[in-house]
């Protein structure tokens, strides 16, 4: 979702990997990924929350990404407090909050022919202490193992942000269900800096590991 945007510090094989998850999603129809995001707000009551009015940190979905805004009317439409990031310079890590998908700006250069940078909301900018008010975080991945280590784009700013969580709170990574690794497959590299996830949120349903 950054890429480009910061300084890549990754080893080989995460540039590998990453090169071959997003060919394959490339290869995904934008009709595809649209069904797979309303299959995403259908899974919404089986999410690990407490009842409704609690916070919620998520992400606009952009590029061959899963689409999110079905999720994220959803969570609105129960009474849920959505927060999704603030990107700033880009090595910032802050917060806006969600009041309806409708009202998302366009951060991108005027005239920009692709999208580079994910849709905000209009009004403050949280500080990234913010984040602790959240009772679940939905972050986005190219992969997830069982052992929760994720695969990013390579930015680290989610690994900054998750660093302000409650401990309490749980994290799932959002992506295809392919790219949920199973038990018999070698587990991503994982680094000092990654911080493990505890489930996986896919169109076909939520896996929760441990």
């Amino acid at each position: 979702m950054l890429c480009g945007m910061i300084e890549e510090t990754t080893t080989p094989t995460k540039r590998t990997l990453r090169h071959e998850a997003i060919s394959r999603r490339k290869q995904v129809d934008p009709a595809e990924r649209a069904r797979a995001g309303a299959r995403l707000a259908g899974l919404m009551d089986g999410l690990p929350l407490p009842d409704a009015r609690a916070t919620v940190a998520a992400y606009v979905s952009m590029g061959s990404e899963i689409e999110t805004r079905p999720l994220l009317d959803a969570l609105l439409a129960a009474g849920y407090r959505v927060l999704v990031p603030r990107l700033g310079a880009g090595l910032d890590v802050g917060w806006g909050e969600l009041d309806a998908t409708g009202l998302l700006r366009d951060m991108d250069d005027p005239g920009s022919p692709t999208h580079h940078r994910p849709d905000e909301p209009e009004g403050e900018t949280l500080p990234p202490e913010s984040l602790a008010q959240a009772a679940l975080i939905l972050v986005p991945a190219l992969a997830v193992d069982r052992s929760g280590t994720r695969l990013g784009r390579g930015g680290g700013w989610y690994d900054r942000a998750l660093a302000h969580r409650s401990p309490a709170c749980p994290v799932l990574a959002v992506c295809w269900d392919w790219e949920v690794l199973g038990a018999d497959e070698d587990p991503l590299p994982r680094e000092t800096h990654d911080l493990p996830v505890d489930g996986a949120l896919t169109p076909g349903g939520i896996v929760l590991f441990g």
